[in-house]
């Protein structure tokens, strides 16, 4: 990383089950100012550790970064195994948040690692470390 450019990392806990939330596909997207355009910058999935590790670089001139969070494969498949253990309990299948979006301003020369806390009916964000 230059001085001249951010970067971001990012990692997910499913806070249901205390444990990561693996193969959850995480999109990078970047712009150079609040009225600018967003540009998509790709993406990737967390690993069994819950952890992206390998998001693009940011542009220099990067202003606000944006990731978005495609958890309700995550779920429906969580929902799924559960259902084969148990089909007793099953519930109705709906996902409340299928996706997640955060956006954050960023400072060039500074990491910026946005951990997000994951329940079926609820998520936080903060700024790790």
């Amino acid at each position: 990383m230059s001085a001249t450019t951010a970067s971001v990392s990012t990692h997910i806990l499913d806070t249901s089950v205390g444990r990561p939330a693996e193969a959850v596909a995480v999109h990078l997207s970047a712009r150079p100012g609040r009225a600018a355009d967003w540009q998509a910058l790709g993406g990737s999935a967390t690993d069994a550790d819950g952890r992206c590790k390998d998001l693009p670089a940011l542009p220099e001139g990067t202003t606000h970064v944006r990731l978005d969070f495609a958890v309700e494969p995550y779920f429906e498949k969580k929902q799924a195994d559960a259902q084969q253990d148990a089909p007793a309990n099953r519930d109705s299948g709906a996902v409340f948040f299928p996706e997640v979006a955060i956006t954050f301003a960023v400072q060039p020369g500074e990491h910026y690692h946005v951990p997000l806390l994951l329940n079926p009916f609820g998520y936080s964000v903060y700024r790790g470390s």
